[in-house]
């Protein structure tokens, strides 16, 4: 395994995460493809979340060095705090989490994240599902309607997450949204983040010229996610020809290590045999002409044009991705 520095600090994270998804037999990730609304209702839990499976996923991640794992929704949460007890760890592993209900559209205007007293409610209840003393990462992932709607917010969160770490209830804090290029640039601005979580992959590179260089800049950790494109990278493939899953993922994960401002890429798997073959990428990180030829073959796909047009369209850049 790989590992790479978070700032000027003495943390070192492995450069593959495990995603705290786990998956329904069709591939679809559980909680949200079962009910969208009680998946972000503090205190739901699907029954069947942190089962044998899942901890031999964490046991392979384990044995292979990873170090870096994300928990979603409060099932994941409280299926990794268990699975944790049961699954120990050979060295320190640092989790990330976010506030439940409060991200993305979930909270109109995130107004919670800005009412520090709820916040701070909110991490003192994560740390009880996740059985932990302090967050490592707290993942803020607001909108731009709420800037919008309110022009402190951010200086008001910011003043939140100041708050919490000086509480030694969270480590680190990384800026995530899904409101594109401005509202990430307004995020790292704000100085308070140590990170950034983003979609990265080959066929969703908008961020890599002014938001990656503007966290770069400052000395933030990048961790990216969706290399696997939620699926799509496979129905890309197979538009092409090309049927072997193992071979195109490694191709993606591959891709995205090779951007030097990236620090880790996530991972999303169901089983042990996935994330052996995900790992296999780090044999040989080299970018080749067989890796540009496959991928210059996945871009004649209509899939990939449409993805790509898409994401560029949504993240800020126009037709500008590559």
């Amino acid at each position: 395994m790989l590992y790479r520095r978070i700032g000027e600090t003495d943390v070192e994270v492995s450069v593959l995460g495990l995603g705290g998804h786990e998956y329904l037999d069709d591939g679809s990730s559980r909680g949200f493809n079962e009910d969208a609304a009680k998946a972000v209702t503090p205190g739901y839990l699907f029954d069947g979340f942190g089962n044998l499976q899942r901890r031999d996923v964490l046991a392979a991640a384990f044995e292979h060095g990873i170090n870096f794992l994300d928990a979603t929704i409060d099932s994941e949460k409280e299926a990794l705090g268990r699975n944790l007890q049961e699954v120990v760890p050979p060295r320190e592993v640092y989790i990330q989490t976010r506030p439940e209900g409060m991200v993305y559209s979930y909270d109109p205007y995130n107004a919670k994240m800005a009412q520090y007293d709820l916040l701070r409610a909110e991490v003192v209840r994560a740390l009880g599902l996740l059985q932990r003393d302090r967050i490592d990462f707290y993942n803020i992932a607001p909108m731009a309607t709420a800037v919008e709607h309110d022009p402190d917010f951010l200086l008001r969160v910011a003043a939140n997450v100041r708050r919490l770490k000086d509480e030694d209830l969270i480590r680190f804090a990384c800026a995530d949204t899904f409101s594109g290029e401005a509202m990430y640039l307004a995020e790292i601005e704000t100085g308070v983040f140590d990170a950034i979580y983003i979609n990265f992959n080959f066929a969703n590179d908008c961020g890599r010229d002014k938001v990656l260089s503007a966290a770069a800049g400052r000395g933030m950790a990048i961790f990216a996610r969706e290399a696997f494109m939620k699926g799509a990278l496979f129905t890309m493939g197979a538009d092409v020809g090309i049927a072997d899953r193992d071979r195109l993922a490694r191709l993606a994960l591959k891709w995205v290590l090779s951007v030097p401002e990236v620090t880790l890429v996530m991972v999303g798997v169901g089983t042990r045999v996935q994330l052996e073959s995900n790992v296999s990428v780090l044999d040989d990180l080299t970018w080749n002409d067989q890796d540009e030829a496959l991928l210059a073959r996945i871009r004649t796909s209509l899939t990939y044009q449409s993805y790509a047009a898409d994401r560029a369209r949504g993240f800020g850049c126009g037709a500008e991705a590559q």
